[in-house]
């Protein structure tokens, strides 16, 4: 195993026996929308992101979905968590 592999594992090691139970506010099914969940989140509240990501997942249920989509569609989805413009084009 290379050693950064080790490092990596051991800190993995060392966060899960310091935080066990550690959750998430932001509501998500799957890694998907967790990722894009976490984009919204940046100057933002959870609940706030949570308002909206309902919406967007059951328009773009997959990553191809919302990367197919238009720009305008996404942005008045994610309008609410502010800095939409940039949001929806990352």
């Amino acid at each position: 195993m290379d050693p950064l592999r080790r490092k990596t594992d051991k800190i993995r090691k060392i966060l899960r026996s310091t935080y066990p139970d550690v959750k998430t506010a932001l509501t998500h099914r799957n890694p998907f929308e967790l990722l894009v969940a976490t984009i919204l989140s940046a100057q933002t509240t959870d609940r706030q992101v949570n308002s909206v990501t309902g919406a967007l997942f059951q328009r773009y249920p997959t990553a191809e979905a919302l990367a197919a989509a238009s720009l305008p569609a996404v942005e008045a989805i994610v309008r609410p968590t502010g800095f939409f413009h940039n949001k929806a084009r990352n």
